[in-house]
């Protein structure tokens, strides 16, 4: 039985070593680059022919443009949805990531710490510049809410710091948690499949129902983590 952890080794396919370090193109950046290339093609052949009643294929991006917005609009305002093609693009990156991650012989990018905190990271810069080009200086206030007496600043910075930073770490551990655990336990069970030879029916269809309930958990961690930004970006718009 294989290993089940090796599904996680990123492997270089295009070697680049530039001054001493290696930024050589992985099956990591492969498959980031096929969830951008296939949500694009989805969405362009869906949308290739729209009429005003749409077809079943024109449905699902028209679908899936509405709930991200309602839930945009939801989780931080009105005000917030001239920020929803970054929402509605990170949905869509770690969505695809999770689902094309299923696949044989496929590489879940969402599972590896870099990858999700590199995004999460991303979003929380993203946060930070909308908060200062909204409030300037004001901004400051994030770490020191108003009506808190000067005297208690040495206490309530750091713990406000603190609680800032560690949003991204939130948004990281738990998709990443979800995602390897997940992957471990279809490889697991896989393995006995080839172990138990003719015997291997039930860890089949035992791993067939674990593939459908993976599917339903990556679309809901895309979604989790979704609500999540949602939710850091409102306090960006809506901040003390």
């Amino acid at each position: 039985m294989s290993n089940p952890m090796e599904q996680f080794n990123i492997q270089p396919i295009i070697p680049i070593k530039v001054g001493g370090y290696d930024i050589s193109f992985t099956n990591s950046s492969l498959f980031m680059v096929l969830a951008v290339v296939v949500s694009a093609l989805l969405f362009a052949v869906c949308l290739r022919k729209r009429t005003i009643v749409p077809s079943l294929s024109q449905s699902v991006p028209e679908a899936i443009y509405e709930f991200i917005s309602n839930l945009l609009r939801e989780n931080a305002g009105t005000e917030a949805l001239r920020y929803f093609p970054f929402i509605f693009t990170m949905f869509l990156f770690v969505a695809f990531g999770n689902l094309l991650g299923l696949f044989p012989y496929s590489f879940t990018f969402t599972s590896h710490v870099a990858a999700v905190g590199g995004l999460s990271l991303i979003a929380l810069l993203f946060n930070v510049c909308i908060g200062i080009r909204k409030k300037k200086w004001g901004y400051l206030r994030t770490f020191m809410p108003r009506g808190i007496p000067a005297a208690l600043a040495p206490l309530i910075v750091p713990i406000e710091m603190i609680s800032f930073l560690s949003k991204p770490f939130s948004l990281t551990v738990r998709l990443v948690a979800n995602m390897t655990v997940g992957h471990i336990m279809l490889k697991i069970i896989a393995g006995f499949v080839l172990v138990l030879g003719v015997g291997g029916v039930v860890p089949v269809l035992f791993n067939s129902c674990i593939v459908v309930f993976e599917i339903f958990i990556a679309l809901l961690q895309a979604f989790i983590y979704t609500v999540l930004s949602c939710i850091y970006l409102s306090d960006a718009v809506h901040g003390h």
